[in-house]
């Protein structure tokens, strides 16, 4: 197993990838989706970039949908890393369960922030623009034991 990893992080895509996502996912070890995915061609086109684990967001209702799960838990590297759509909803203690990452989506707002030793990332959308928010996206670097998260904002108009 590689000792760094690049792990793509994007979410609410609501039916469209865009190019810029696209080219920023290029080299990535693993790609993690937050949902409201929006279509099985997006699950497909990521799939086939890097190894690809996504959750179903509130607008992910139709059929293609019920293969994903509401929440996922995952070994990233050394790492666990927990990912569900809408952060207000997490159903465990992170801390506890020994999740050293919580990878959420929903509220279109790009965060990364730390708290009592959790990294929580939001990449915010890089599907059709919201209000004034950006469109971006994220990585996560894991190198060993530590881990560090970003997110983009992809200038698209």
């Amino acid at each position: 197993m590689k000792s760094k990893l690049r792990i793509g992080v994007l979410s609410d895509t609501h039916g469209l990838l865009r190019p810029e996502a696209r080219a920023f996912l290029i080299g990535s070890d693993y790609i993690v989706h937050g949902g409201d995915v929006g279509g099985a061609q997006i699950i497909d086109e990521l799939a086939g970039m890097a190894p690809l684990i996504a959750v179903s967001g509130n607008n992910d209702t139709q059929p293609w949908a019920t293969r994903l799960r509401e929440t996922e838990l995952i070994r990233i590297g050394n790492l666990f890393a927990y990912v569900i759509h809408d952060l207000a909803e997490l159903d465990i203690d992170p801390g506890a369960a020994g999740v050293r990452v919580v990878i959420s989506g929903h509220s279109h707002k790009p965060m990364v922030a730390e708290r009592d030793g959790i990294l929580y990332v939001n990449p915010g959308s890089c599907g059709p623009r919201r209000f004034n928010l950006p469109v971006s996206i994220g990585e996560i670097l894991v190198d060993g034991g530590s881990v560090s998260a970003r997110t983009i904002d992809l200038n698209v108009s």
